[in-house]
């Protein structure tokens, strides 16, 4: 799914035998003695499964519509980022500040059979270079001491003015990881939200294994310190971990998603307090779901201004992410 563009190519087209075909032949494989036939080998090749270079485009590993948005906002990064996300992820960690540091939690996993080092994206962030899959059935886990989260994720509530009684709602929560994240940093009262509250059900039981309180809502009325939307998105900055996403994108969704998230825009900057704060974040990598949102969002809406904004791509180690702070 990561390499479907170019393993078509090199195998004769985008078929499940042209895609593995090509995924052998990628790999520096011979063919030949593969594809003859006998017993349970594949059919031998035919004449249309002659290899062929991927051209520059074929070679990125990129929907063909999207490539001419990629090229304008990412410039000279883009093969770079493109190779990169024909690639897994590595796995990461964050540790749980309010429970140990990081050095602390290093030892604990090394302890179980896990290797980690630090990762400059964030101080609570450990990269895991062995031991993966023990991760869900350590004891460093499941005390709430790490919690499993991408690094640049860590990175973008790193940038969020979080301090001790603040009034905070996690607007798109999803599965909490952001949620849990700002809980570690200070002591909140804190509130989730998702459109799809089934996507929250697991996160009653995370929060008491990282030993924090958080509040479900449905309808959140109320006026908060701080509001973070982590609003739905193309997701081009994580197509290392869900590479189908890639190819099940289409304009017309492009554009739905950017009609959203100036919806959600409009409708969270009523929940923030005078003089509060508001955190906008995608795991994009495109401008249009990115600052356009935001400068389009300070059209729109006057009294607010942007405090910061950062964007991360996977040349900074995590996955590729956009998040900005305004403030009321």
């Amino acid at each position: 799914m990561r390499c479907r563009r170019s393993f078509a190519a090199l195998g004769g087209g985008e078929t499940g035998r042209g895609l593995i075909l090509g995924g052998v032949r990628a790999a520096g494989v011979d063919v030949a003695p593969l594809f003859t036939g006998d017993g349970h080998a594949p059919l031998p090749l035919m004449a249309a499964e002659t290899a062929r270079a991927p051209d520059g485009d074929e070679g990125l590993d990129l929907p063909g519509w999207l490539l001419p948005r990629l090229r304008r906002d990412l410039g000279a990064d883009l093969p770079a980022i493109a190779e990169a996300l024909r690639h897994r992820a590595p796995v990461f960690l964050r540790t749980n500040l309010a429970r140990a540091d990081r050095a602390t939690a290093q030892v604990r996993l090394a302890a179980e059979e896990i290797e980690t080092r630090p990762h400059p994206l964030s101080p609570s962030a450990l990269e895991v270079v062995a031991g993966a899959r023990r991760i869900q059935s350590c004891a460093t886990y499941a005390e709430g001491v790490v919690e499993l989260q991408d690094a640049a994720s860590q990175a973008v509530v790193d940038m969020l003015p979080l301090s001790n009684g603040m009034k905070v709602l996690d607007f798109c929560a999803g599965g909490g990881g952001k949620t849990l994240a700002m809980a570690a940093r200070a002591r909140l009262m804190l509130f989730a939200h998702d459109a799809d509250r089934r996507r929250m059900r697991d996160l009653p039981a995370r929060a008491k294994r990282a030993g924090v309180r958080v509040t479900l809502v449905d309808n959140p009325d109320q006026a908060f310190d701080l509001v973070l939307a982590d609003v739905p998105c193309s997701g081009s900055g994580s197509w290392r971990r869900a590479p189908e996403g890639k190819w099940l994108l289409t304009e017309a969704r492009l554009a739905e998603l950017i009609v959203i998230q100036a919806a959600i825009l409009d409708r969270v900057a009523l929940r923030v307090r005078p003089g509060g704060w508001l955190g906008y974040v995608t795991c994009s990598l495109l401008s249009g779901e990115n600052r356009d949102q935001v400068d389009a969002f300070l059209a729109r809406h006057s009294g607010w201004r942007l405090e910061a904004e950062r964007r991360l791509t996977p040349l900074d180690g995590g996955d590729g992410f956009y998040a900005a702070v305004l403030r009321r």
